[in-house]
């Protein structure tokens, strides 16, 4: 640093705080460490007294806070998000829309291993509002060496986007409730306005609601017939324990769809079941979805609404933060739940 004239520090970077003190009213930075000076800055400073301010010169192999924050923001958004101008040192990356958060969070840790570089984001596969703040970056000295930056700058141009919000599609679902139970009308079917509650949420429309005893051959027929008619996703509820009469896996399996896996470590939701039928999944839900306020059904369904073709090892994954602890007073999504 170098001690220049008042005049003179137009455009350069301060190295300290500057306080203000105004008798029983104020006592505060008036300017901070890192404010790069203004025109407009020279008479408040004069009035503090300070005809000489010790700046910091950035070399050409070194970049000020901001210019560091902005960049890695810039490197690092895809489509959904957007960014502010830097504060402090610090840029906050926002969602552009509604819609579903990705991160790559095995490159975000490879980011976080740069010496001085901080990248800071909200869980992945997490449902964010238009404007939520989902990610912070900021270098942690005034300066840092542009070859970090640069690193960086490397590891998210190395595949997509390093985050992004995507678009949650508005699907016509054919919903199918199975079980002699509700086919013979012995019982009233309960689960049938839960699942219509969920994807309405999401703005989908169950296009389609049919009934199905307990026959496989029966039961496929009818996902087909959902397919045939346009439905772009099939919802089953009913018959998805391993009762020898709980045939629903059974008639999905007969339609020729890919299994991805029936079973999840999903607690509730381990009965649950997802599969692909060309383009459209079929999703089973398993009898917990009905009772529970919260579900496997919650984590999985804007990720297939978002477009995602979710893989066997994703569910697996599914595991590390699983387990619902049923809280007296449910306050999903803000809790560890299907947080990995």
């Amino acid at each position: 640093m170098r001690k220049v004239k008042v005049e003179d520090a137009v455009g350069m970077v301060l190295c300290h705080d500057i306080t203000k003190i105004v008798p029983d009213e104020f006592k505060g930075p008036a300017f901070k460490k890192g404010h790069v000076v203004k025109e407009e800055d020279i008479q408040e400073l004069l009035k503090l007294g300070k005809d000489h301010l010790y700046i910091w010169e950035c070399g050409e192999d070194l970049l000020h806070e901001n210019d560091a924050a902005l960049r890695m923001a810039r490197a690092a958004i895809g489509e959904g998000v957007e960014y502010a101008q830097p504060s402090e040192g610090k840029v906050n990356i926002t969602a552009a829309r509604s819609g579903l958060l990705k991160i790559d969070v095995e490159r975000l840790q490879q980011i976080n291993l740069i010496d001085e570089v901080s990248f800071a984001t909200q869980h992945t596969n997490q449902v964010v509002e238009k404007g939520a703040i989902v990610a912070g970056t900021r270098v942690i000295p005034l300066v840092v060496k542009k070859e970090k930056i640069e690193a960086m700058e490397s590891i998210c141009a190395a595949g997509a986007p390093l985050l992004e919000v995507k678009e949650i599609r508005r699907l016509k679902i054919g919903l199918l409730t199975t079980g002699n139970e509700v086919y013979y009308g012995r019982i009233k079917d309960k689960f049938s306005p839960v699942v219509e509650k969920k994807v309405a949420r999401f703005g989908c429309e169950v296009a389609w609601h049919e009934l199905a005893y307990d026959d496989a051959d029966l039961i496929k027929e009818k996902i087909q017939g959902f397919i045939r008619q346009g439905a772009q996703m099939v919802i089953t509820t009913g018959g998805m324990s391993v009762d020898p009469d709980d045939v629903t896996p059974s008639g999905v399996k007969l339609t020729g769809a890919e299994l991805v896996s029936y079973g999840a470590p999903v607690l509730p939701g381990s009965m649950f079941m997802l599969a692909y039928l060309g383009e459209a999944p079929i999703l089973g839900l398993p009898a917990c979805v009905m009772f529970y306020k919260t579900t496997i059904f919650d984590l999985v369904l804007p990720r297939v609404l978002s477009g995602e073709r979710i893989s066997r090892a994703e569910i697996a994954a599914m595991g590390h933060g699983g387990l619902c602890l049923s809280c007296p007073e449910c306050r999903y999504p803000v809790c560890p739940f299907g947080k990995y």
